[in-house]
């Protein structure tokens, strides 16, 4: 009997079928873990990229026009427009701050976003400012990744409902009319 076990050890050793299953079985999960990172990074850049966007031509456009003031919507719609997150109407928050620049305050380091289980609100002060004035505007667009399990959304920071958010900031310096 321990014959046959140590003569079927020894065949086992020396036996190398298998070999390339066992490197597959180990390397395939991390790289398919890397590719997944991949794709969760470049949709989150691709997204961004195109909320920078919109956010600047939407300001490029007050600027271009001076004295004129839209709403709350107009303003989602145009930042909206540039197809940034699904939903975007629902998931985009914007706020606008006004600035004097020789008596600069800091800005909030908290970031009002959207929460799904309430109704979407628009700005509290929505004021395009008086003449040769500084406005941040600031938007917030939450969107849920596409593989919520992987090490770079768990470093994420992540709301109840496992939405992530984008943030973009843009300043500009109101016209005279």
């Amino acid at each position: 009997m321990i014959r046959r076990t140590t003569s079927f050890l020894r065949r086992f050793k020396r036996d190398e079928d298998g070999n390339a299953v066992v490197e597959f079985a180990l390397l395939v999960p991390i790289f398919i873990f890397f590719m997944m990172a991949a794709v969760e990074v470049g949709m989150m850049s691709i997204r961004n990229t195109m909320l920078e966007r919109g956010l600047d031509q939407t300001v490029r456009w007050i600027r271009l026009n001076t004295g004129a003031a839209p709403t709350h919507n107009e303003l989602k719609q145009m930042i909206c427009a540039q197809e940034v997150v699904p939903d975007c109407m629902e998931n985009l928050q914007l706020e606008m701050v006004r600035r004097d620049i020789r008596n600069w305050q800091a800005l909030p380091t908290e970031v009002s976003c959207t929460d799904r289980a309430l109704e979407v609100q628009p700005m509290a002060n929505l004021s395009f400012g008086m003449d040769n004035e500084l406005m941040i505007l600031r938007a917030c667009a939450k969107y849920e990744p596409i593989f919520p399990s992987t090490w770079f959304t768990n470093e994420l920071t992540l709301d109840e409902s496992g939405d992530a958010r984008l943030i973009a900031m843009t300043a500009f310096v109101q016209e005279p009319r």
